[in-house]
């Protein structure tokens, strides 16, 4: 008798462990369009700061002691690439000269080579805080 209601046991047991069941799940198609804005307003939440700026990249191009030829390296920048911002932060005792607002380092980088045609001197990529507008088309998904 010990037997058989072990063997029945184990006949039930492995016949509801090995069941092979259907889950269906119906979901509302808009959660998709929800999950892909809230993953691109992840994406630039990440990279803003505290202050609602963004982190981006700048172009350093002077950095000096002399404010007179910061003042006139800046009027230079500003005459030859009028669609860019520039920018004279005064760490003491340099003043920096800085151009650019860059989301994304490739695009700094292709600017940093327009500008050495230029200007041959020490130009280098720095990581900043810049003023920058996201668009609605914007694609942030490359650094």
């Amino acid at each position: 008798m010990k037997q058989v209601t072990v063997i029945i046991s184990l006949i039930l047991f492995f016949k509801i462990s090995f069941a092979a069941d259907t889950i269906i799940i119906h979901k509302d198609p808009r959660l998709d369009i929800f999950t892909g804005k809230q993953s691109t307003v992840n994406k630039l939440t990440s990279k803003m700061t505290s202050s609602g700026l963004y982190k981006g990249y700048r172009l350093q191009v002077l950095n000096t002691r002399s404010r007179d030829e910061a003042f006139k390296l800046k009027t230079e920048l500003l005459q030859m690439f009028p669609d860019q911002q520039t920018y004279i932060l005064y760490q003491s005792p340099y003043f920096k000269v800085r151009i650019g607002n860059f989301f994304r380092k490739p695009d700094a980088e292709s600017f940093k080579n327009r500008l050495l045609k230029k200007f041959p001197q020490n130009t280098y990529i720095v990581d900043d805080v810049i003023e920058y507008t996201p668009r609605e088309d914007a694609d942030t998904t490359s650094n």
